[in-house]
């Protein structure tokens, strides 16, 4: 069976836009980074007006003095591992960690950046482009997911197609997409070419709305990437979206999977008002996937999810909460589950969402 790492990144560089048309190259993003990498200094992208700054630890690795604390070997990779620069030696690492697969995610669209459907049409498709050589190269090992430029709809589904024929397994959406939530009827052209083409609705936590942006910076991440994530979900089975796409799979990654007790629970108390109740086997049933941490209480949560439910991601590339480059050998060794609902967390759980 093979062991699939559900949630990995790739840290974008100037190279990533190098795809646009020659139409398009006054719309790439423009990267400002330090002259001296030592220093750690300030580096971000500038597109549209606005910045985005650069995490200091994906971009440059975890300082010393944090890695030997153990904590901080979250993030222990090499620069040209996490820009894809150099993939022998990614595909060397994985091969230490005991991954067979990894499924790659974006690191700058996760935060939004414009509403000009120029900008989004231009950086969506060289973002694909860029993804789709990688996998050529990675024998089939590094798989992904497409980024739609949700602006231009026709476009959209272009690049679905597009991902489907260069080895992506889902579709990148976030938790709100500008000032739609994923319910809206606008998406269903996405949900139902996704349908068409055995590709699931990969829900990845991030910033999709520009005044939930300026409005969750002044707090903490909790409101920016884990809430919204435990909403969408809700969201989703309250308004009975997946009885409308029958055949259509759905993702949730890197929010943990400890707030799906709650949200199942504030489902059957409000079913219950009516003399409804939630199945025991809701996320079976409905098709929809949490990538859960090793630091999630996976006994009580199994409870809420079933054992077909979950997956495990590291987030490499990454070293924010949601990081553990060990997480596979982690959950494989000292996991308080048992040892064939490890075996379906790491490996049929995941063929089954990304259909691989």
């Amino acid at each position: 069976m093979p062991v699939i790492d559900a949630d990995c990144h790739v840290i974008e560089t100037e190279r990533t836009w190098e795809y646009m048309e020659e139409s398009e190259r006054h719309l790439r993003p423009q990267l400002f980074i330090p002259k001296n990498e030592e220093e750690r200094g300030v580096a971000y992208w500038h597109v549209d007006g606005r910045y985005l700054h650069q995490h200091q630890d994906n971009l440059f690795g975890v300082p010393d003095t944090v890695g030997a604390s153990g904590r901080g070997q979250v993030s222990q990779t090499s620069r040209e591992s996490r820009e894809l620069t150099n993939l022998g030696q990614r595909l060397s690492h994985m091969d230490e960690l005991g991954v067979d697969i990894q499924m790659l995610y974006p690191s700058f669209f996760v935060h939004i950046m414009t509403n000009k459907d120029d900008i989004d049409l231009a950086t969506c498709r060289s973002y694909n482009r860029w993804l789709a050589e990688i996998w050529k190269q990675s024998e089939n090992r590094l798989r992904w997911a497409v980024v739609p430029p949700l602006l231009t709809m026709d476009k959209a589904l272009e690049e679905l197609h597009f991902g489907k024929e260069n080895g992506a397994c889902g579709v990148y959406m976030r938790t709100t997409e500008r000032d739609r939530l994923l319910t809206d009827p606008y998406f269903y052209p996405i949900y139902e070419e996704a349908s068409k083409l055995d590709m699931p609705i990969t829900v990845h936590d991030g910033e999709g709305n520009l005044a939930m942006r300026d409005l969750f910076s002044r707090g903490s991440g909790l409101f920016k990437f884990k809430m919204t994530m435990a909403a969408c979900f809700h969201d989703l089975l309250d308004q009975r979206l997946p009885d409308k796409f029958p055949d259509l799979r759905w993702g949730f990654m890197e929010s943990s999977a400890s707030w799906v007790p709650w949200v199942i629970n504030d489902l059957d108390n409000r079913l219950a008002k009516t003399g409804g109740h939630v199945s025991p086997d809701i996320m079976k049933e409905n098709r929809l996937y949490v990538e859960c941490l090793t630091r999630d209480d996976l006994p009580y949560v199994l409870k809420f999810s079933g054992e077909d439910n979950l997956v495990l991601g590291s987030d490499y590339g990454h070293a924010d909460t949601s990081a553990e480059i060990d997480a596979i050998r982690k959950l494989q060794q000292d996991s308080v589950i048992p040892s064939h609902v490890v075996d379906k967390i790491l490996s049929d759980n995941p063929q089954a969402l990304y259909g691989i």
